[in-house]
């Protein structure tokens, strides 16, 4: 560990030797990350439910996010937006605390094995090395609470909630159904979070070079990280938005006897096509955009609430 992180270690404990340090640390980050998810993520179920339902029949649900609103309403009452809110809010706080919080850990030890020097030049790769790391364990957690959610949302009778979809898939089609996803799952999950982190760190990167971080008030500084979330989210959903249909796609019924994940992601990309694989990006862009913004709003305050502000800070 070089001299310098050393340095900033023993002058952050001499000014506060309570401060959480370590494991504590890191756990504070883990459940800002999973709470921050957790509420963005389930509050906007009815958006995802729009979109999904555009993904998966765009001849059916053809007049936007607005239309689709009112068409999954007429038909099956307003209950049917709140679809999935179950697997949703619980495999997004999962995700939330790997994420962040393999992010900040990750971030740590780049830290640690090139030196804070090394890594405050490079911090772009540091970014994506970190933010692909935490995302690569997050989508272990998440792969099969989001089958469960895509299932009851492209067939609303399949069963009643979390509970009920997770049993009955893992009874009927064994614990590899909720992992068929896995491939898709981590081609729209790492360029997503990817995106997402390194566009955050830049745009608050560059605020901060207009303004002074220590004379800002909590308050400006939770409008910069919703503003800087508002564009890394707009980013990350554009980079990410094909790969999201095929895992509607690939979730929304089992595969043929003997055909594997591989086959069925080709088949899917060549019946979509660049136009398919776009379906639905006006729904995805307000709602990643907001839930993004939201994201980092919330897991800021929170890890200053908890005292969870020990991470390294790279930027110049």
């Amino acid at each position: 560990m070089s001299a310098k992180i050393e340095a900033i270690k023993a002058k952050a404990v001499a000014a506060d030797p309570t401060k959480p340090q370590g494991l504590d640390l890191y756990s504070r980050f883990a459940f800002a990350g999973a709470v921050c998810c957790s509420i963005t993520h389930g509050a906007l179920t009815p958006v995802d439910v729009v979109k999904t339902r555009i993904q998966l029949d765009p001849v059916t649900y053809n007049r936007g996010l607005i239309g689709g609103f009112k068409q999954v309403i007429s038909k099956e009452g307003a209950g049917a937006v709140w679809t999935g809110f179950g697997p949703t809010a619980a495999g997004y706080f999962l995700q939330g605390a790997f994420k962040f919080g393999g992010y900040e850990f990750f971030k740590q030890q780049s830290i640690n094995l090139l030196g804070y020097e090394t890594a405050s030049q490079n911090r772009t790769a540091v970014y994506l090395a970190s933010s692909a790391l935490g995302e690569f364990f997050a989508d272990i957690a998440l792969c099969p609470l989001e089958a469960t959610r895509i299932r009851l949302v492209s067939d609303p009778t399949f069963a009643n909630g979390l509970i009920g979809g997770f049993s009955k898939i893992l009874k009927n089609e064994g614990i590899g159904a909720f992992y068929s996803g896995f491939g898709p799952i981590l081609f729209k999950q790492v360029p997503y979070t990817m995106a997402k982190f390194v566009v955050f760190e830049k745009v608050n990167e560059a605020v901060y070079k207009t303004v002074d971080k220590a004379t800002t008030s909590d308050g400006m500084q939770t409008v910069i990280n919703l503003g800087s979330g508002l564009v890394a989210g707009m980013a990350a959903a554009v980079v990410s938005q094909p790969a999201d249909t095929m895992l509607s796609k690939i979730n929304k019924t089992k595969g043929l006897p003997g055909e594997g994940t591989t086959s069925r992601l080709i088949k899917i990309a060549k019946e979509l096509g660049l136009r398919g694989s776009y379906a639905g990006i006006g729904a995805r862009l307000f709602m990643v955009g907001t839930l993004t913004a939201g994201q980092f709003a919330i897991y800021g305050d929170i890890k200053k609430a908890l005292g969870a502000t020990g991470g390294v800070e790279i930027s110049k």
